[in-house]
């Protein structure tokens, strides 16, 4: 591990957990702990490029960071990894994934690997797959009825349609032959997710 690698907050309130997602990703990343929200606003700073953040904390929820995240405009990818079952208040929040516990190794490490990549694409790349990610939690936990008379969905889906069209301008732009073919196979694992969802 050397320094250049990304530096992942972890911000938790229950210590063992917090301890066994840093243990976790130790292996590839820096780690920075926090046990609560205040910590967690004391931890963050320009060199943190994945907050991992729990939703439900005793002193400041992981709402309420999140906040303060976009607020301080510190350029960092966050997933939200919490006990609480998604809703459409989703649809407006700052956050770039979202898992629900119990979670894994495998997802948290995969959860951490795909963010680090997104950091490296443009805001409107970023953007995409933000709310690409947000639908397809939302079509996994909600029925066809309630997504249908859900205005928040149905704004989401033209927002995700129209940032579809702009980027591919942007892709017939990419003159990078690897960066394009980075792109594309994003674009495609997303689709294909959203396919099988269907």
């Amino acid at each position: 591990m050397s320094d250049a690698s990304p530096l992942v907050l972890v911000v938790e309130d229950e210590p063992d957990l917090a301890d066994l997602y840093a243990t976790w990703l130790s292996t590839e990343y820096r780690v920075r702990t926090a046990y609560g929200g205040h910590e967690a606003l004391d931890a963050l700073d320009d060199d943190v490029a994945v907050v991992l953040l729990d939703r439900r904390m005793p002193d400041l929820s992981g709402d309420e960071v999140l906040n303060a995240v976009r607020e301080r405009g510190i350029d960092c990818r966050v997933a939200m990894v919490t006990a609480v079952e998604p809703d459409f208040d989703i649809i407006s929040m700052g956050f770039d994934d979202y898992l629900v516990k119990p979670v894994t190794k495998d997802a948290l490490r995969e959860t951490v690997s795909t963010l680090c990549t997104r950091n490296t694409y443009d805001t409107g790349v970023q953007e995409l797959f933000a709310l690409a990610s947000k639908k397809a939690l939302l079509e996994s936990e909600k029925g066809n009825a309630e997504l249908a008379e859900s205005e928040e969905y149905i704004e989401l889906s033209d927002r995700i349609a129209v940032l579809r069209e702009e980027l591919d301008e942007t892709i017939g732009s990419v003159d990078d032959h690897d960066r394009f073919v980075g792109f594309y196979q994003d674009i495609e694992r997303d689709e294909k997710d959203e396919d099988e969802d269907d």
